[in-house]
């Protein structure tokens, strides 16, 4: 029996839920084919949401959160993969209803797992983590469309938070003109630092939502928000443009018109990064360590998993700027 830390969220008498690190083993992770020892994890905005509570990314508690994790593979029931093999799992359903990254050790299906691309060290890895995947998802998409750097200005809304920050970094290291959107004026060097050409104002891209149209003014958008500020985007995408979808912090739904899509031909793309293939998030792992390699140290803040609750709160609070890892040590 092995005994390891973990961050154990569970539901008090009252209601309320306590975020608390304690001794755990691995005889208490559930079923799988790899036992994995956690190095890294990061901290995600629906890591918050499971640590406080909500019941629709986490269903029965005591619980341990983290959406991601790489590490170091020490059983394998499976012939893929040996003691010894440094793997990264994202998404499925590590940290919502299975025990997440979180914790020291984690126990999943091998089809969850893929072996760490040799240009991509594990801590970078968590510095993507499900954010970097997801923001690499994003732009990959955009190409596909057609978006390219001559296409004009790509805008990234909600861009202090995790997809945002490396979606900023990653289209200006492709030589796009980026223009960063965000509800924190004061974070505006931060984001020119990160790579931003222009910022652009939360109430700048609300406004106008009540009109069916808006002046083009983008090539193609990441839109890691949603709500009625997604479709103002939407609204003022230039002709044939796209706007790759990944977020809802500001809301699920949205008052549409067909008007754009009919008039200007433009796309509204959706991305997932947690059911996605293993297949296609291995090519994007794999585009991450080499052609795309991204130097994150900017936007990179570094805890111990007894910080992780306090980290939490301040996400939760709105308080979050680029990305948080976690090491487990």
């Amino acid at each position: 029996m092995t005994e390891f830390k973990a961050l154990l969220v569970s539901e008090g008498a009252d209601g309320a839920f306590q975020r608390e690190v304690v001794q755990r083993n691995d005889e208490q992770l559930p079923q799988g084919e790899l036992l994995i020892r956690v190095r890294y994890s990061s901290l995600n905005y629906k890591d918050a949401l499971s640590a406080s509570g909500n019941r629709g990314v986490t269903r029965a508690y005591p619980h341990t959160p983290g959406i991601d994790a790489a590490g170091v593979v020490e059983a394998s029931s499976v012939a893929e993969f040996a003691v010894g093999d440094e793997v990264i799992v994202t998404g499925y359903d590590l940290g919502m209803n299975t025990a997440g990254g979180f914790g020291q050790y984690i126990r999943v299906p091998a089809a969850w797992a893929i072996k760490r691309p040799q240009g991509l060290p594990l801590r970078e890895a968590m510095i993507l983590g499900t954010a970097g995947l997801t923001a690499a998802l994003c732009v990959d998409k955009l190409e596909q469309a057609g978006v390219i750097p001559e296409s004009g200005t790509v805008l990234v809304t909600g861009a202090t938070g995790g997809v945002g920050s490396i979606a900023v970094v990653l289209l200006k290291q492709l030589g796009y003109r980026v223009a960063a959107a965000t509800g924190k004026a004061e974070q505006a060097d931060f984001l020119r630092g990160l790579g931003a050409d222009e910022i652009v104002s939360r109430e700048e891209l609300q406004q106008g939502s009540e009109r069916p149209m808006l002046k083009e003014r983008w090539a193609g958008a990441v839109d890691t928000v949603g709500g009625d500020i997604l479709f103002n985007v939407v609204k003022s995408l230039r002709h044939s443009g796209s706007v790759a979808c990944c977020g809802l912090t500001a809301g699920v739904g949205f008052q549409a018109s067909v008007l754009p899509f009919i008039l200007r031909g433009v796309n509204l793309l959706g991305v997932d990064s947690v059911e996605l293939p293993l297949v296609v998030k291995a090519s994007m792992w794999d585009k991450l360590s080499l052609q795309w390699k991204l130097d994150l140290a900017p936007l990179c803040q570094e805890i111990g998993l007894t910080e992780l609750p306090v980290a939490i709160e301040r996400i939760l609070a709105g308080g979050m700027v680029g990305r948080i890892l976690v090491r487990l040590d």
